[in-house]
């Protein structure tokens, strides 16, 4: 699919992104380098590994983005998860975000369900 800006999997990804850029811009400034660099580089491979995706041509070139898609996204919520444990940032920006990070990796499970048959 060459639309991939029609795909609900992207724009719920895309949407996170920002979202991520938001929430970055609520933790400190010593953290530029370390935990605000690594949270929206995880943040915006989400998407574009789904727009990625979209222009391969075997289901199986396809699954391998969708894939790195997931793990980015479970690398987010580990940087996420740990900003909220030592109280670093905007902890309802964050814990809206893990909510739709969820359901971000619900959507990529099913679209790696639907591609591996």
């Amino acid at each position: 699919m060459k639309e991939f800006k029609q795909l609900r999997v992207w724009q719920k990804g895309f949407d996170i992104a920002v979202q991520t850029y938001k929430f970055s811009s609520t933790l400190p400034k010593h953290e530029q380098f370390g935990l605000i660099s690594q949270i929206t580089r995880a943040a915006v491979s989400i998407p574009s590994n789904v727009a990625e995706s979209s222009s391969r041509h075997s289901d199986k070139d396809k699954s391998r983005f969708i894939e790195i898609s997931l793990g980015s996204s479970f690398e987010l919520e580990t940087q996420l998860l740990l900003s909220k444990a030592i109280n670093m940032g905007d902890l309802i920006q964050c814990e809206e975000i893990l909510e739709e990070l969820t359901q971000e990796q619900k959507m990529l499970n099913s679209y790696l369900k639907t591609l591996n048959g």
